[in-house]
């Protein structure tokens, strides 16, 4: 009697299976399912590195910072993605609160610069990168109307020559207007920190779903200011838009990207090696590749921007932002300006 190659082949696979079971192993992952939240260059980008050094298939999905939160909530029975990369970690610290992360102390967390800053206590998520909010003002647009002025405050987004002429992301599609929203709460307190954001989003002539997105509207010159994250606004500059950088004298907050394993995730082993490779200097130096330009984690990388962080950071609460984040968002939605028609 004879027996086909294919039912061999099976008996074959089937007695490694066994074999790995009775040594207590598993087969390693060969792919990987990334939600990632920084801009598509990136991401792209580090799919590509990552996929070249490990031999793991990378698919992953690119969205916003509170979409892809709400992505992870919404499948929290079933999770569809292993490791989140990028977007800043008050997001984290709220996905934390929910129970949407895995704890893991990687091995590369050593490198961090700053360990109480850019650490989770805990272990469910690190920081991958840092940075600060700025205003990104058409040039065009201040040669159009002479005697105006970039805005070198928050106060002076509420100017009338600017009634209309800002853009700037909802802050429950976008960790970038959450942080901006979070350091006016901040600077000015609850009272008169709100009282401003509903004169400001007065002025607003409409708002996106990306953090990133106004530089390049306002670039193109579709509104005056955008209110965006200042490496965002070099990378439209680098890119050839009329952009003038500026920022709030009134101290400016910053943003430090985390990293976090899915609860759950069905490729674990993956998304450790993912999240360790996250906290290399190699890594992070890639980011100037894809035109990200924000300041590195760990050391022995270069600032490609080192003036970007020179600036008045205010001392920007993180666990503050992290703990009151679905109460502010939902504020803001429900007291100021709903999520209706964001632009993309």
């Amino acid at each position: 009697m004879s027996i086909k190659r294919g039912t061999l082949l099976s008996l074959a696979l089937l007695t490694l299976a066994l074999l790995l079971v009775a040594c207590g192993g598993t087969p390693e992952s060969t792919e990987l399912n990334l939600l990632c939240v920084p801009q598509e260059e990136w991401c792209e980008g580090m799919k590509q590195e990552f996929e070249a050094e490990f031999g793991i298939t990378v698919n992953y999905v690119r969205m916003s910072t509170g979409e892809a939160l709400a992505r992870l909530e919404a499948e929290r029975d079933n999770p569809q993605f292993d490791i989140m990369w990028g977007g800043p970690i008050d997001t984290y610290i709220s996905g934390k609160q929910k129970g949407l992360f895995e704890q893991y102390e990687s091995p590369n967390a050593k490198n961090l610069l700053n360990q109480e800053l850019y650490r989770d206590a805990d272990n469910y998520w690190s920081g991958i990168y840092v940075g600060s909010l700025g205003f990104a003002t058409n040039t065009d647009w201040l040669a159009a109307n002479p005697g105006v002025e970039a805005p070198t405050s928050w106060a002076d987004l509420l100017k009338p020559e600017f009634k209309g002429q800002i853009m700037v992301a909802h802050p429950s599609t976008s960790g970038t207007s959450y942080t901006a929203m979070a350091t006016v709460l901040q600077i000015m307190g609850e009272e008169a920190g709100w009282d401003y954001l509903q004169k400001y989003a007065g002025q607003v002539l409409q708002f996106t779903k990306s953090g990133a997105a106004p530089a390049k509207f306002v670039g193109a010159g579709e509104a005056a200011v955008g209110i965006v994250f200042s490496h965002d606004i070099v990378a439209q500059i680098e890119a050839g838009l009329p952009l003038k950088l500026t920022f709030p004298s009134e101290g400016t907050g910053y943003e430090v990207g985390g990293v976090a394993i899915v609860k759950g995730a069905k490729h674990l082993d993956a998304a450790q090696k993912w999240y360790d490779w996250a906290l290399t200097p190699e890594a992070q130096a890639l980011g100037p590749k894809y035109k990200a330009y924000q300041a590195p984690t760990v050391g022995g990388v270069d600032l490609a921007y080192p003036e970007l962080l020179d600036v008045n950071l205010i001392n920007y609460d993180f666990q503050w932002a992290g703990d009151n984040k679905e109460a502010n968002v939902d504020r803001f939605s429900n007291e100021i300006q709903g999520a209706d028609n964001l632009k993309e």
